[in-house]
């Protein structure tokens, strides 16, 4: 099982706020005009479930399979060309602040680690900025 992390993001707002924010995807709409149509077609969202299709990788598809209320949200591909978990932890730091770090668990061949390695830890970290820059109110 091979692990890629994204550095720890402080976030000016409450654990309670983000978690409430991140654990219903229906809450993206509030965001979308900061998704890059360059890099991502497609767009689609509920409540559980997200899919993009994203050259060249093709469509991906991430639900949600866990909510534990206000520190963790876990996703499971159900369609992406490499299986994978994405864990989104929220931790409080004081009443108004928290901090964040996404974590993505993939059963990777050393062949295709090679190839996958470099763009699946700068994928973590871009969406670690991106959820670090949303405004939770």
């Amino acid at each position: 099982m091979s692990k890629f992390e994204s550095s720890i993001k402080q976030i000016p707002y409450s654990q309670q706020a983000v978690y409430a924010m991140l654990s219903d995807l229906g809450n993206i709409e509030k965001v979308r005009d900061r998704i890059p149509e360059d890099k991502i077609r497609d767009f689609r969202f509920d409540r559980d479930t997200i899919a993009v299709t994203a050259p060249p990788v093709g469509e991906l598809r991430l639900r949600i399979v866990e909510r534990d209320e206000p520190k963790c949200i876990k996703f499971a591909t159900e369609q992406s060309p490499i299986p994978f978990d994405l864990w989104i932890q929220v931790l409080p730091v004081t009443d108004t602040t928290s901090k964040m770090k996404l974590t993505i668990k993939a059963e990777l061949n050393p062949f295709i680690k090679g190839m996958v390695q470099g763009p699946l830890k700068e994928g973590v970290e871009k969406i670690a900025d991106a959820l670090a820059a949303i405004r939770y109110e």
